[in-house]
């Protein structure tokens, strides 16, 4: 035999050789449930969504939760909501307005910053047309710096704590009036003073709980007063008026 006669035979028999084919590895096939509920989340900006209750959304998602820029309005509250939302609660800034029934418009009752759906850093909130608050806020309340506007014409301005007024703090009266000093929980605490525009007096001292304790009363800005006393106050000195003062607030903070 021939060895190139072998050589070529053999060529031509692993010429009929199929090539194998390349097995692929299965492709792992998603279940409907989770197919369906991966093109439900809402991503990015959408058009109004309904909820079944009649409230509507317009405004950015992220993974099915309102973020982002967007308008709320509830049906029940008739009320609307238009500015930042962060993982499905308003956190930023925004402006919250309620339907009035008589003239059918939205009247603005709160703009300003929100944390975790609550009123949170500084803004303004309307009571009515002529009551106002403005400054800080801590989870809904008043807390910080703020000023109030009262509709009896009365303004606060100063330190707040809960809804009240504590710390340091002015309130004027709508007849001129005026106090300035300390607050405890929304009443006068600690020293302060009174002035009477209306008097021309000046009361000087210590208060406890909106009462004044122990002080001095003296003519201030008498001639200028609308409605001065008769007679000017005499003038009257003790020896020593700070032992006086201390042991007077020693007594209440005593108690």
């Amino acid at each position: 035999m021939r060895p190139t006669a072998h050589y070529c035979q053999m060529s031509r028999s692993l010429g009929h050789i199929r090539a194998m084919p390349h097995l692929k590895k299965p492709r792992k096939v998603e279940p409907l449930s989770k197919l369906w509920d991966r093109k439900a989340q809402k991503c990015g900006l959408r058009h109004t969504v309904y909820s079944v209750n009649g409230d509507e959304y317009t405004g950015d998602w992220l993974d099915s939760k309102k973020h982002g820029k967007g308008t709320q309005i509830w049906k029940k509250g008739r009320a609307i909501y238009d500015g930042d939302w962060k993982y499905g609660k308003r956190d930023g800034y925004g402006t919250y307005s309620k339907l009035l029934s008589a003239t059918n418009e939205y009247s603005r009752e709160y703009s300003g910053e929100w944390k975790n759906d609550k009123k949170h850093g500084f803004g303004t909130y309307f009571y009515s047309d002529s009551a106002c608050y403005e400054g800080e806020w801590s989870e809904d309340q008043r807390s910080g710096w703020g000023r109030m506007y009262y509709d009896n014409g009365d303004i606060y301005e100063g330190e707040w704590l809960k809804n009240k007024h504590h710390g340091q703090g002015m309130l004027r009266l709508a007849n001129e009036n005026r106090y300035e000093g300390n607050w405890k929980y929304g009443k006068k605490n600690g020293h302060g003073k009174f002035f009477y525009q209306d008097k021309g007096q000046l009361y000087e001292g210590f208060w406890v709980d909106g009462v004044a304790k122990c002080g001095t009363v003296s003519d201030f800005g008498r001639e200028e007063a609308p409605t001065p006393t008769i007679y000017p106050i005499p003038k009257v000195h003790l020896l020593d008026v700070r032992s006086v003062l201390m042991e007077t607030q020693s007594t209440y903070h005593g108690e």
